[in-house]
């Protein structure tokens, strides 16, 4: 009994007072797209390739990751792709997508491509790029992406 009743707050502490390591993904564009504010429905368009032109007529280039769970989860939940689907459309659309081994090299290539859009973890986030509010949030507000 004596030890339930320290148990149990212990429990409590760790379950809901842990900080949540979730990664929280940043739409990033070039600082020369005024796009400023999408909806989560023409964000999918975009990264299913169903749109492939800015309003001011700039083609429209996907930076994506090699390699990074956190947005191949967010991806699947935003175009809700399966893994294999998601994988069978980067491969139909390799003339648009850009492929980058890190972050940083995401930011990069988004910097020195007008038309460019990626996604970066959002602690990544610097002051060489435009952040997309997606349906008026920003990253890390409830409801901005799926994650």
């Amino acid at each position: 009994m004596r030890f339930q009743r320290v148990a149990a707050p212990l429990v409590f502490l760790l379950t809901f007072l842990t900080p949540c390591f979730a990664h929280h993904m940043a739409v990033v564009v070039n600082k020369e797209n005024s796009v400023g504010n999408v909806t989560s429905v023409h964000l999918s368009k975009i990264f299913r390739s169903e749109i492939r032109k800015w309003p001011d007529g700039k083609a429209v280039i996907l930076v994506l990751h090699k390699g990074s769970a956190g947005e191949t989860e967010t991806l699947e939940r935003l175009i809700k792709m399966s893994a294999d689907e998601l994988k069978a459309m980067i491969t139909a659309h390799k003339d648009s997508i850009v492929m980058a081994d890190s972050d940083a090299d995401v930011l990069k290539i988004v910097q020195s491509n007008a038309g460019a859009v990626g996604f970066v973890d959002a602690r990544s986030v610097d002051n060489t790029i435009n952040v997309v509010r997606v349906d008026g949030k920003l990253p890390m507000e409830s409801g901005y992406l799926p994650h």
